[in-house]
């Protein structure tokens, strides 16, 4: 299909099926192949579209940090749903994409069905944030000078992949194909800047309390950095819903695709026939289930939740 143009920037995008949409944004490590198992299920009922984010070839890769802040990032998802004429549809994001999913819920939460926020959150606590920027630059840095094979045989074997390599190690070995396939530039510059450049999750605890709608946040268990992220948007979050998969890491859909696929199915069901609803307020974990007020509790960074 034709590049779309995001803030001067051309997008590659491709699309399948008929219905609802779906869109669906990669994470750092990833791009719109690794969404092929869920666009094969998803487009025998609903309209799916996939691309790949700036940085990321065939779609152009700038050379300045400013091209790759979330904003941008966010702007560039609009600005595909402007071009193919969707004015809402279901967001699908993995890490990467979704943060991005979720600043554009926040910024237009009219064009969001809902919001489907899969391996999110990291660098998000304010203890271990200062380290985990650190990290991220060092790293951003050996992409650009070193290329993104030597890159994709660190990245593919960290602590949050190797599950993925034991489950599924010809899935495995696509996956860090693709991985050294990406430009050193692209990769380089959005982990320097989208990744290390972003506000943390936490920031924005007062605008996620009020965003009217549905999600479905989705963990592995063995996805460390951003288990407690997750806990801390499902008690902030008026309609959210959390799902966890046990002995998984990061790629949870490419490591247990079919679980993935039923979970998503079910919660873009419930969406479109209304009964994705907001929390009942006497679920709310202020009030003790014997009686009086429960203690606060307690973010990572020491604030009260």
């Amino acid at each position: 299909m034709p590049m779309i143009q995001g803030d001067g920037v051309e997008l590659y995008a491709e699309e399948a099926g008929d219905g609802h949409p779906i869109v669906w944004l990669h994470e750092f490590a990833a791009d719109y192949r690794t969404w092929e198992g869920q666009i094969r299920r998803f487009s025998r009922s609903h309209r799916c579209v996939a691309y790949n984010a700036r940085g990321y070839p065939p779609s152009d890769v700038p050379d300045s940090d400013a091209a790759y802040t979330f904003e941008r990032e966010r702007e560039d998802l609009r600005a595909v749903l402007d071009s193919l004429g969707i004015e809402r549809a279901h967001i699908v994001g993995l890490s990467m994409g979704a943060y991005t999913g979720l600043m554009f819920a926040l910024r237009y939460p009219k064009r969001v069905m809902s919001l489907l926020f899969a391996s999110g959150g990291s660098g998000a606590f304010g203890d271990t944030r200062e380290a985990f920027l650190a990290e991220v630059r060092a790293a951003a840095e050996a992409m650009m000078n070193e290329g993104m094979e030597v890159a994709a045989e660190r990245l593919a074997v960290g602590a949050t992949r190797v599950q993925l390599q034991n489950k599924d190690p010809r899935g495995w070995e696509e996956f860090k194909q693709y991985l050294s396939e990406h430009s050193p530039v692209g990769s380089g510059l959005t982990m320097r800047n989208f990744q290390a450049g972003r506000p943390s999750l936490y920031d924005f605890e007062a605008d996620l309390r009020q965003l009217d709608v549905p999600v479905l946040l989705v963990v592995g268990d063995e996805d460390d950095p951003v288990i407690e992220t997750n806990v801390f948007l499902k008690r902030v979050l008026p309609r959210a819903g959390l799902w966890i998969a046990p002995r998984t890491g990061h790629g949870i859909n490419l490591e247990e695709p079919a679980a993935f696929n039923q979970m998503a199915a079910d919660f873009f069901s419930a969406v479109e026939a209304g009964q994705w609803t907001r929390r009942d307020p006497r679920a709310d974990p202020a009030h003790a289930s014997l009686g009086g007020a429960s203690p606060g509790r307690r973010h990572r960074d020491g604030s009260s939740a």
